[in-house]
């Protein structure tokens, strides 16, 4: 990062990254040079609490700022969600982590990854390169740093990791289950959905409207209800609008609870009903599974993924056979049959709306932003400028036929 020529009271300067060591094996010469170039047009201010104060002429490069301040703070919290979310786990933590990292591709291959990535806007594009720029800059220049497993990221890699929630959509998708179908387990019938019966703990936030306080500005309260590390602190900022200040998830290039100049947002837990589950009546014809729909049979997906588990100090493989519906991947069995569970899975847009969130400046933009529908394992608290607020419950509920009870699974023929 360039200098800072203008040193500000009770500010610490981040110096310049130009390391005397080469960069590693997995950044080329003529790559490192790039991200010198990059690092040279961003500044990184800590403050006397050590929050990182970003500064750039673009979002790009502001997002490059923010994932090396971020990794500077925890790179190993970086690197473990990105373990996670990608499903490879397992070569970290072991043969019990493999349906994690199967429910992860049931959802998601790493191809179809990519082509999310290749699809998206070429805006979101950028920041998802300039996310990758931030993490591989940061490893190329801290040696004594090394990854326990990602040796470099890519910019296809946040397309898995696009929710801020302590607890996202597809977590709300039972491991037993999965391991029950796909790791040959005696069925649990119970591992179908998370238990509904009603909790203790809780989760708020508290907005005031201007009409209430004496100074006729509304009041925001953000509660981020996590563990204390789950999140940095930071403040992002650039020529294009950006001036974002809050907490974003490590690894993830967006302001997930904060504030800018005129408006202020936060989430809190919902129990709205955003997952269905399809029981198909499947069977084999010509040696080609088919599920009924309607009057027609329709062909099964099926595709392999190999995934490799930590086996004592050694690597093994397993290969699994995934299968998926139209009704979304089929996660288990109830009473014999394959049930396919639906979540609402749109990473790019997702990450298009968690992102716009943070610069918009009044309440009709962001009610415009929130129509976007993908924020659906969260409820929004929202203030801004003008002194009003507004709480969202949920951001998205499928279209259901009401002749059905969605509540339970529903038959998917």
């Amino acid at each position: 990062m360039k200098p800072f020529t203008k040193l500000l009271p009770l500010l610490i300067l981040l110096a310049a990254c130009k390391p005397q060591d080469p960069a590693p094996a997995a950044t080329s010469t003529t790559e490192f040079e790039r991200l010198q170039a990059r690092a040279e047009r961003v500044e990184i201010i800590r403050d006397d609490f050590g929050i990182p104060h970003i500064y750039a002429a673009t979002d790009a490069d502001a997002v490059f700022g923010m994932l090396y301040a971020q990794a500077e703070d925890d790179f190993p919290r970086i690197e473990r969600n990105y373990v996670w979310a990608i499903g490879r786990l397992a070569e970290l933590e072991g043969e019990d982590a493999l349906y994690s990292d199967v429910r992860a591709r049931l959802y998601m291959t790493l191809d179809e990854a990519k082509a999310a990535y290749a699809q998206a806007p070429p805006w979101l594009r950028a920041l998802c390169d300039a996310f990758a720029d931030g993490l591989n800059y940061y490893l190329a220049t801290h040696p004594e740093q090394p990854p326990r497993l990602l040796e470099r990221f890519e910019p296809w890699m946040p397309m898995f990791f696009f929710e801020g929630s302590i607890g996202g959509d597809i977590e709300y998708v039972p491991l037993a289950g999965i391991k029950a179908f796909y790791g040959g387990e005696p069925a649990l019938e119970s591992a179908a959905r998370p238990d509904p019966a009603p909790r203790l703990n809780a989760s708020n936030g508290f907005a005031i409207s201007g009409k209430h306080t004496a100074s006729g500005d509304a009041m925001l309260l953000i509660n981020p209800h996590t563990s204390f590390y789950f999140r940095g602190e930071q403040h992002v900022v650039s020529e294009e609008g950006l001036n974002a200040y809050g907490a974003a998830t490590w690894g993830q290039f967006f302001i997930y609870q904060g504030f800018n100049e005129r408006t202020g947002w936060m989430h809190t837990s919902t129990f709205v009903d955003f997952m269905d589950e399809f029981v198909e009546e499947v069977s084999e014809v010509d040696g080609q599974l088919v599920y009924r729909y309607g009057d027609e049979l329709r062909p099964v997906e099926s595709y392999e993924v190999t995934l490799a588990y930590r086996d004592g100090a050694a690597l093994a493989e397993r290969t699994f056979t995934l299968y998926r519906t139209h009704h979304g991947p089929i996660t288990h069995v109830l009473e014999g049959r394959w049930v396919a569970t639906r979540i609402n899975w749109d990473p790019a847009r997702a990450l298009a709306q968690s992102y716009t969130r943070t610069k918009l400046d009044n309440h009709a933009a962001f009610r415009a932003m929130m129509d976007m529908r993908t924020n659906s394992s969260n409820n929004t608290v929202f203030a801004d400028a003008e002194g009003n607020i507004a709480y969202y419950h949920g951001n998205f509920v499928p279209r259901r036929d009401p002749q059905f009870d969605y509540a339970q699974p529903v038959d998917g023929s």
